[in-house]
């Protein structure tokens, strides 16, 4: 496959990312992206307005990430608004069950926030875990998608998505 035969979507960033060279002057050059890019912002804007939305992995580039990677990414990109899984839960379910951490490491490198949904990955005990846009953008989103919290604000959930069934 040529680099033309790529997905679009290398990377999203979040606000407190640091932007590549040139990227606020393409911002604001009034130039629209072509589709599916402009599909993809369009959907990341309704669902930061608080609109349950379906994103489409084929328009994001995978390529770099390793094959670990990978495999958590496409996992945690399935699990739906409003649910969260735990780090070692989703380790379990790639075939990697003592793996947790570096299924933490993978989701802290996701180079695709938001649409793949790298917030809805919490320790054990429910507390939040890591997440590079911080953690209270992280509890902001699952607040957003309907999911509970302590008063500790540990995630309050009755089921872990990946979680076996009783």
């Amino acid at each position: 496959a040529s680099p033309t035969d790529r997905p679009p979507v290398r990377r999203i960033y979040l606000p407190n990312d640091p932007l590549p060279e040139g990227a606020d002057e393409a911002a604001r050059s009034g130039v629209i992206p072509p589709e599916p890019v402009a599909s993809l912002i369009e959907g990341l804007t309704r669902y930061l307005e608080g609109q349950a939305v379906t994103f489409d992995l084929a328009t994001l580039d995978l390529s770099p990430c390793g094959a670990f990677q990978q495999r958590v990414l496409r996992a945690e990109f399935a699990i739906p608004r409003g649910a969260v899984t735990t780090y070692g839960l989703l380790a379990a379910h790639i075939g990697a069950p003592r793996a947790a951490r570096a299924a933490g490491s993978a989701l802290g490198r996701n180079p695709f926030p938001i649409v793949i949904p790298c917030h809805r990955a919490v320790h054990a005990d429910g507390t939040l875990g890591g997440f590079r846009g911080t953690l209270p953008m992280k509890r902001a989103l699952l607040e957003m998608e309907g999911v509970p919290f302590s008063r500790s604000g540990a995630v309050r959930v009755p089921r872990f998505y990946y979680a076996p069934s009783a």
